[in-house]
């Protein structure tokens, strides 16, 4: 085994975890649904952290080709699986007690999932870089103007109760997701 074996290993535990308490979250919210209070907002953001749960292992297969690994970048790629695991268990808290169902929960907790999702917007480009100016370069100016809108959707989201601005956002992102990931990453490498 090469040590990107080595940290796909290891990170695919902690992402495996993320998708498993997405899907609990799920089983439960069918199984109860009057007691969970079913949200749009929160359900579009359920999907797309599912989906970037699902497409981050593909995007890590470029940093396969690293040579040279670091305990730095050991730390910084794990560093990212933990902050998608910690999205994912931000979305289906152990109780919703004291709460207005999973809506008044995740507008409780937005400034927690926003101000993690900007965080992995930079983590994001870090990563990127990592797989090379040339990988980075090849995305084209749509990857930086796709981090920027999102880094300021999400500090508008962290103040804002909005429904219809919370809705836009997490259709708008579950859309760009999908439409970027079948895009660019058709195929490994």
């Amino acid at each position: 085994m090469d040590m990107f074996e080595y940290v796909a290993v290891l990170t695919s535990i902690i992402i495996g975890l993320g998708i498993a308490h997405l899907l609990r979250g799920l089983t439960q919210l069918i199984q109860h649904p009057e007691q969970a209070g079913v949200s749009f907002v929160h359900l579009c953001w359920v999907a797309y952290t599912f989906l970037l749960t699902v497409f981050w292992w593909w995007w890590e297969f470029r940093l396969g080709t690293m040579e040279v690994w670091t305990f730095g970048v050991y730390l910084f790629v794990i560093l990212y699986a933990v902050l998608i695991f910690v999205l994912c268990s931000l979305l289906f808290p152990a109780s919703i007690s004291g709460f207005d169902g999973l809506k008044g929960y995740f507008f409780a907790k937005r400034a927690w999932f926003f101000g993690i999702f900007i965080f992995l917007q930079f983590i994001d480009t870090g990563d990127t870089l990592l797989k090379g100016m040339e990988y980075f370069h090849s995305l084209g100016i749509e990857y930086s103007i796709s981090k920027v809108a999102q880094i300021l959707l999400s500090a508008v989201a962290i103040v804002t109760r909005n429904e219809k601005f919370h809705g836009f956002f997490a259709i708008a992102a579950l859309a760009y997701m999908a439409s970027q990931a079948f895009r660019y990453y058709g195929t490994v490498g």
